[in-house]
Formats: C-alpha cells, sequence, structure tokens
C-alpha cells in the first residue's frame, strides 16, 4: 500500500468512518463482558453542532473507545430531546412565516406540523457528530418522542399519581409570557438590571391623609388588594383598620399589618399584589385578600387594566407612571438595581402567576439521591467541588412544576369528566381512564372525557434516560436493562447538574433502586480568549464543522482537550487545533520515515539496543501516569502525557537513536522493535486521534477488520525500570550540552568531536553508545584533570570537554564566558542573602527554603565550571 507524502484528514475520515460502521465497531449486545455503558445527553432535536457539543462529545469519545480498547462491552448510546419550548417556539415562527396562526389550528394539525418540523430538521447534530468521530451505536438512537419513550413517561406519571407525589394544586407559577407557558424555578435566569424605584401615594379614605409606597412596578396597581404595614413602625400605628384608594383604578382597600414588611426599605409600606407576586400570595392567603389578576396570558393588560386594556406591560409602566405624574400621585422616582427573573429558552422576562399546574412532591424523592453523593459515594461528580452545588440545591429543594401549556411534548394523562375540580382520573390510556371514571359514575362515556391540554416538561421525560432508552420502565426485568443498568460514566456541563443530572438520580433510586450511573465528569464552559461565553449572539463562536475541515477531527479533538481540565472553563483558540493538526503531521511523518527504511539481516548496534530498552521502559512509565489520569477523568492531562511522550520521546529522541546512517539499511531487530512501540503508541494515541492512527495501524500491515485498531488491545501496565530512564536522562543532559556548543560556534551535525569527562558523578559508561552517536562523538574518555584549551559544560558534577579552539575567537569566549561568570556570582549573592535572613529561613515553607538552597547550589557549581573554563582559554 503506497504511503502518501502527506496526511490529508479529509481523505481519510469519511473512508475509516464508514469501515468502523460497516463492521458494527460500535454496535453492542449484552454478552458475558463487563459492560461500560455512558448515555449521551441529548441534544435538542432541532439543534446544530457547537463548541460545547464537540467539548463534550470528544470527551464522551475518548471514554468509550479507551473502554473498547480494554475489552469492555462498550456500548454508548445516542438519541435527541424533544425541547418542548424551544422546538414549539420554532414549528410557531415557521408556521407564522407561512401565514399560518397557532390560534387556528386544532392540536392534531398542529403536531403534524410539529413532526414535519422535526422530520425535516431533526437529527442533523447526529449526522454532525459523526464527523467529530464519536462512535454511538447508531441502531441504539432514541428520541424522547418515541412511542416508547412517551408510554415510559406517561406509565411513570401514573405511578407516581397513584403513589400521591404527584398532585394539581393552584400555585404561584414562573409564567413565560412569550412561550405562554409555565416554567420550573431552575428554568428561570437571574440578571442584574437597572430599573427605577416609583414613590406613589395613596389616598386615605374618608380623610385628607395620604400614604406613600415604593414599587418598581407601577402597572401593578392595578391589581392591588391591600396595604400592609409592619404592627412595629410607630410611623403608621394611626393608619391600623383604615382604608386607602388604589390611584386610577379607585378600588378600596384593607390597611393590614404584618411583620413581613421592611421597615427599612422605601417607605415602609408594601403594597399587595397577591396575583403577581409569590410573597404578596402569602400575604393574601394568610389574611384573606381579593386576588385580582390584571394580566392576559401574553402579559398585555386584561379588563382590569382599565384603558390599558391590551397593551404589553411595558408600554404600559411608561405610560401609567405618566398619568401617575399627571395626576399627582407619582411624588418621586430613583434609580433601583433589582434581579429581574427571565426565561431560560425565550428571555422573556418572566411573570408571576397564578395557575392550576401539576406538581411532584421531591422532598422525601431527594434524599436517596442527595445521599449517594454526599454519603454513600455511589455517584461521584468529577471534580468535586462541584459537590456543594448539589448539597445546596439537594437539600433546598421544592416541588417540581412538571406541567407546561404547550401541545408538543407527551400530553399529560389526566382526564376529566365533570366541572368540579377533583372530577378527573389518571390513566396511561383514555380506556383505562374510562374504566376508572365508571367507578365514580357508571353512566359516563367516553365522550365525555377530555384530556388535559397540557404537556409534561421535558425534563420529565429525560429524567428517565438510563432507564428508559433500555426499555426499564416498560419493562423493569428485561436483559438489556439488567446488563447495562447502571450505566458507567455520565460526561455533561455543570448548568445542568439539578436540571437533569440530580434528577435521573432521584429517577434511578425510585425506579431501580441504584443509581444510573457511577462516574459524572462535570465539563466547564467553552470560552473565548477574551474569557466570554461562547453564543450564537455574540458571534465569538466558530463553525465546528468548519474547524473540522480545516484542521482534521483529529486536530479538533486534541485542540479542544489540550486546553480542557475537568469542570475549568476552557478558553478555546483556534491555534490550539493548529497544535493538534501539527501533531498528526508530525505523527505521519515520524510513521513514514520508519517505513522508508530498507530492513537488512545486520547485527544490531548497541545504541539502539539501549534505545528500545530505554524507551520501553519510558513507555511504560508514562502508561501508569496516563492510567491514574483516566481514573481521575483529568482527560487533557492524559493526552498531554500521552502527547509528550510521542512528541518528545519517540519522534526526537528515539527515532534519531535507532535512524540508520544516510543510505544504510536498519537491522530487523531495531525495525520490529520500533514497529512494535509505534504500534503501542498508536492504542495510546486512538482515543484522542481516532481517524489518524486507524490510518497508520493500517498502513502499517495489511490487518482483518479482526485486527482493527479500534478493537484492538490497550497495552497492559509493566514493571519499571526507574534506574535505566535516569540514566538516559543523565546522558540525554550530555547530548544536549554537546548540541549547545555545536549551535553557539556553528560546529556541523556531521563533524565528529572528541568528548573527555571528569567524572566526579561515578557514572558507568553504558549510556556511551546513545552519547556517541547522538552528539557524533569520535573519541569518548575520562579524564583526571581538567582540560586546558578545551570547552566544556557541566551536568551534575560531571565536567565534559570538546577540544575545538581553532573554531573559536579565544578573545570573544573570554569575554562571554566573564559576562556569564560575573551574571552568576550576583545572582548567587542574592541568593545567599535571602538565605542569610532569618525571618525567611524560618517563616516561609520548607519547600521554598529548600529551592532557595538548591539555586544556591548550582550557582555555585555553575562558578566553579566557568572558572576553569575561563583559565584553561587564558
Amino acid at each position: 500500500m503506497e504511503i502518501p507524502s502527506k496526511y490529508n484528514p479529509s481523505n481519510v475520515e469519511e473512508q475509516w468512518y464508514y469501515y468502523w460502521m460497516k463492521n458494527n465497531f460500535f454496535s453492542s449486545k449484552p454478552d458475558n463482558r463487563e459492560p461500560y455503558t455512558i448515555v449521551i445527553p441529548p441534544p435538542n432535536v432541532t439543534g446544530i453542532l457547537h463548541m460545547g457539543h464537540m467539548l463534550n462529545n470528544t470527551i464522551q469519545d475518548v471514554l468509550i473507545r479507551r473502554a473498547r480498547l480494554l475489552g469492555k462491552n462498550a456500548c454508548w448510546v445516542p438519541g435527541m430531546d424533544h425541547a418542548s419550548i424551544a422546538t414549539e417556539a420554532k414549528v410557531v415562527a415557521k408556521l407564522k412565516d407561512e401565514g399560518i396562526s397557532k390560534e387556528d389550528l386544532s392540536r392534531s394539525e398542529f403536531m403534524k406540523h410539529a413532526w414535519d418540523w422535526t422530520n425535516e430538521y431533526g437529527g442533523v447534530i447526529l449526522q454532525q457528530l459523526k464527523k467529530l468521530g464519536c462512535s454511538c451505536d447508531w441502531n441504539r438512537t432514541k428520541f424522547t418522542m418515541d412511542d416508547d419513550m412517551s408510554a415510559s413517561v406517561l406509565k411513570v406519571f401514573v405511578d407516581l399519581y397513584e403513589k400521591g407525589l404527584i398532585y394539581r394544586g393552584y400555585r404561584m407559577v414562573n409564567w413565560d409570557p412569550e412561550a405562554k407557558t409555565t416554567l420550573s424555578d431552575e428554568e428561570v435566569v437571574y440578571e442584574e438590571r437597572q430599573g427605577t424605584l416609583y414613590y406613589l401615594v395613596y389616598d386615605i379614605e374618608g380623610s385628607n391623609e395620604k400614604v406613600t409606597i415604593a414599587t418598581t412596578r407601577p402597572e401593578t396597581i392595578l391589581g392591588d388588594t391591600a396595604i400592609c404595614i409592619n404592627p412595629n413602625d410607630d410611623r403608621y400605628h394611626h393608619l391600623k383598620g383604615k382604608k386607602a384608594i388604589v390611584p386610577i383604578c379607585n378600588r378600596i382597600i384593607p390597611i393590614i399589618e404584618d411583620d413581613y414588611v421592611d421597615i427599612e426599605f422605601g417607605t415602609g409600606c408594601l403594597k399587595v399584589t397577591p396575583a403577581h407576586d409569590e410573597n404578596d400570595k402569602n400575604l393574601g392567603d394568610k389574611h384573606g385578600l381579593d386576588v385580582v389578576d390584571i394580566f392576559n396570558e401574553d402579559a398585555t393588560l386584561n379588563s382590569y387594566g382599565l384603558h390599558y386594556q391590551g397593551k404589553d406591560r411595558f408600554i404600559v409602566r411608561k405610560e401609567i407612571s405618566k398619568e401617575l405624574e399627571d395626576k399627582g400621585y407619582l411624588v418621586k422616582t430613583e434609580q433601583h438595581l433589582n434581579k429581574v427573573g427571565t426565561s431560560e429558552r425565550t428571555k422573556a422576562v418572566i411573570e408571576p402567576r397564578l395557575s392550576d399546574q401539576w406538581f411532584l412532591k421531591m422532598e422525601d424523592l431527594a434524599k436517596p439521591a442527595l445521599n449517594s453523593v454526599l454519603k454513600t459515594g455511589d455517584v461521584k461528580l468529577y471534580p468535586k467541588k462541584f459537590e456543594n452545588t448539589y448539597r445546596h440545591w439537594m437539600e433546598n429543594i421544592r416541588d417540581w412544576n412538571i406541567s407546561r401549556q404547550l401541545w408538543w411534548g407527551q400530553q399529560i394523562p389526566a382526564y376529566y369528566y365533570g366541572d368540579g375540580k377533583e372530577d378527573f382520573v389518571v390513566a396511561e390510556t383514555k380506556s383505562e381512564a374510562l374504566e376508572k371514571a365508571r367507578s365514580k359514575n357508571p353512566k359516563i362515556q367516553e365522550s365525555d372525557l377530555r384530556q388535559d391540554p397540557d404537556v409534561l416538561d421535558t425534563w420529565f421525560s429525560s429524567w428517565l434516560w438510563p432507564i428508559s432508552v433500555f426499555g426499564g420502565i416498560l419493562e423493569p426485568e428485561n436483559d438489556e436493562v439488567n446488563y447495562y443498568y447502571p450505566t458507567s460514566d455520565l460526561v455533561t456541563g455543570p448548568d445542568i447538574l439539578f436540571f437533569w443530572v440530580a434528577r435521573m438520580i432521584v429517577a434511578g433510586y425510585e425506579y431501580r433502586e441504584k443509581p444510573p450511573f457511577k462516574n459524572v465528569y462535570l465539563t466547564g464552559l467553552v470560552r473565548d480568549k477574551q474569557r466570554r461565553k461562547m453564543s450564537k449572539q455574540l458571534g465569538n463562536s466558530p463553525d465546528a464543522l468548519k474547524l473540522i475541515e480545516n484542521f482534521g477531527a483529529d486536530g479538533v479533538r486534541v485542540g479542544l482537550l489540550l486546553s480542557s481540565a475537568a469542570g475549568n472553563d476552557l478558553m478555546f483558540d483556534e491555534s490550539l487545533c493548529q497544535q493538534g493538526k501539527n501533531f498528526s503531521n508530525k505523527i505521519w511523518n515520524a510513521f513514514r520515515l520508519v517505513k522508508g527504511w530498507e530492513v537488512a539481516d545486520l547485527p544490531q548496534p548497541e545504541a539502539s539496543k539501549i534505545g528500545i530498552d530505554w524507551y520501553t521502559a519510558k513507555f511504560n512509565q508514562i502508561l501508569i501516569e496516563i492510567e491514574d489520569h483516566f481514573s481521575k477523568y483529568r482527560i487533557s492531562d492524559a493526552l498531554m502525557a500521552t502527547y509528550k511522550l510521542v512528541w518528545d520521546d519517540f519522534c526526537s529522541w528515539l527515532l534519531e537513536i535507532v535512524k540508520p546512517a544516510y543510505q544504510q539499511p536498519v537491522d530487523e531487530t531495531t525495525f520490529d522493535a520500533v514497529i512494535h512501540l509505534f504500534e503501542q503508541n498508536l492504542k495510546l494515541l486512538h482515543p484522542f486521534m481516532p481517524f489518524l492512527t486507524e490510518e497508520v495501524w493500517q498502513h502499517i500491515s495489511k490487518r482483518t477488520p479482526e485486527e482493527a485498531l479500534i478493537v484492538s488491545n490497550w497495552p497492559k501496565t509493566a514493571k519499571v525500570d526507574s534506574k535505566l530512564i535516569d540514566e538516559f536522562n543523565f546522558a540525554a543532559d550530555i547530548v544536549s550540552g554537546i548540541r549547545n556548543i555545536r549551535k553557539d560556534k556553528n560546529v556541523p551535525q556531521k563533524e565528529t568531536l572528541e568528548l573527555s569527562v571528569l567524572n566526579n558523578e561515578g557514572v558507568n559508561a553504558s549510556m556511551n553508545p546513545i552519547i556517541t552517536k547522538l552528539g557524533n562523538i569520535s573519541t569518548l574518555r575520562t579524564i583526571e584533570n581538567s582540560l586546558d584549551g578545551a570547552l566544556s559544560f557541566r551536568v551534575k558534577s560531571n565536567e565534559y570537554f570538546i577540544p575545538i579552539a581553532s573554531a573559536i575567537n579565544i578573545g570573544e569566549e573570554i569575554k562571554k564566558i566573564t559576562e556569564e561568570l560575573n551574571y552568576t556570582r550576583g545572582f548567587l549573592k542574592s541568593v545567599q542573602k535571602k538565605l542569610a535572613n532569618e525571618r525567611f529561613v524560618n517563616n516561609a515553607p520548607e519547600q521554598v527554603v529548600a529551592t532557595e538552597k538548591k539555586k544556591a547550589d548550582d550557582a555555585e557549581a555553575k562558578i566553579e565550571t566557568l572558572e576553569k573554563s575561563l583559565a584553561s582559554l587564558s
């Protein structure tokens, strides 16, 4: 097979992905091997690949490919989330462009449009993940709206309702007026915004007295049903039992007392609007106040808004504040910084609203999930710092609002048959609902049943994901769920630690009595060089597919991972991808070099034997380090250790040691050993760089599909020869010293040199063949005294001399050494001064003092060498 001169990712990536797919290397079925399972955090069905997906899925693919090499039954389940709010918004917008209003459609007509949209645009991201090299079991692709997935959701709803954990309640909820649906607390993002505090006067009924109240929302006075004062506030004792008149609408409202009112804030008087503030609602319930809702579902004002009816709340805020000012009710305004809740999906400002909704009681359900992370350790979070965030959320958990006023999603399986609030039954199917309803009223017909129009929160689907993808809700004892569950690792972002991760743990304990996974690896956010989060709005996120086109999938994967420590935000720079591409080229060129050698039946040179023994020891040492990184989910550290091993130790040292002389053959023993070590390197690299490594692997030798790299064996750790590694490191420092002299004096590498050593360290000569070859040394001898007239360098306490005085300008060399000597003496003096300071020595950490002492020792040794070099030239 001819080896191309350059590595071109675009020529090989599609080819190898097709090869892997054709041979079913990604597919998994239960067998007698240890399972290793990952479920993909399902992206939105209408999503496209962005940098966050790239990072998250690259990490998952690294883990799954390594597990496959370790001989485990690797199963990576892909899928998509139907994303109720986001997808419905896109469908509504598309219909609007076509002149169709959602309100003019029946539910079934709208759902047809939604499915058409999903079938046309859905799943694009899964196809894009293939470009990245993701080795998912595509035969297992799931969608949260698949029939079996929806059936699982409905079954769980009915089960939890029958256990008394799901209930319907009239509660204050977070209302998204753009999506026209309620949201859970976790879907509300609070932003600090500069607002205005309006000071309004209310007349006191039957007197000329007025009371001043501060509010940030003057439009809501139209829904006021009381004024509240603190019973301990001496300023307002005389108002007890009196009534006030609301400006503009002239509603007469009571003045109530409650110590909830903060005497220090504003004027110490509080307007109470139970329909539009949760705390006001609590006050209203306590004091039996009326509830006046002034808003329509789109946050325009209703008939209680009087002449503002039909206008948006923010327009009304401007207009009513002017009317209040014109009529003398607005006495002053102030700038006021406050937190405003916004919808995570639509970015609309949230409106607190009273509404009948479905809720799941979470307090008792959350306890096993809390203990599994913080007490038993059955679920481990990486990095550990996120345990505190998890604890805070779970210990302060509130009931989960699981209903949404949308059509796209699983319709709530509650069926109403009468006019009363309790006239409903909950059942998985309409026929079951009819049976339950007839147990209450035998005359009920199927046509009398009206299914709740709301759908379930999308997260109520995905919290079952690790169970439902294996059919574990509908068939709790099926072979697949018993084999693959609990899954092994979950890779996701910390922003959905509560939305998804915590809830999956809750569901796992409720329905399998086990957590859904053992380890949670939380990635950081992808940011640009200015530390800004990458987003479409800022325009600072590169096109993911364009990056792959420019740098190759392997280059992008390496670029992402080199800068991505667990849990820390990733400062992404395209130059990292270039670094990844350069690494690909380095490996390819190293391969071409080795395969270009002519092989002959020759005795093995001693240098080659030593070099191969050393690299084998070094490989074993770094393999142990890599295994440790993987065990702690330090994926970027594992890559960096592999990167340095291959680039520095293999390409820069070993290949130089074993490389035959120009136009000379290499011996067969060395060649076979180098090929073997190259293959070992490819195994370590494969999880990070799957395409390049498979390409090289298949070029090395003609292989059957069973011998493909993707299904080969991960290297096994072995005993490390540390002594050999230390000896080589010493020799490498000597070679570097020789090369520095060659560079400084412009002595070509092809010119042989003599090297003499004053062996103060008592180093044996085992590495002399390496030094001789890499330094191009003709003679290497041991001497008893310094060699006059020679250039020298020092490695530890050994001195090395190279007699090339004829090649240098003596005067310039004396000047250069003198300058370096003076600088080193000055440096030593500064360090000695620090060490003479008793306060520093007694108070500084022991390691810091030790470092300073080593600096002094090294400086003294260097001065001694420089003085001898100077003496030899004088």
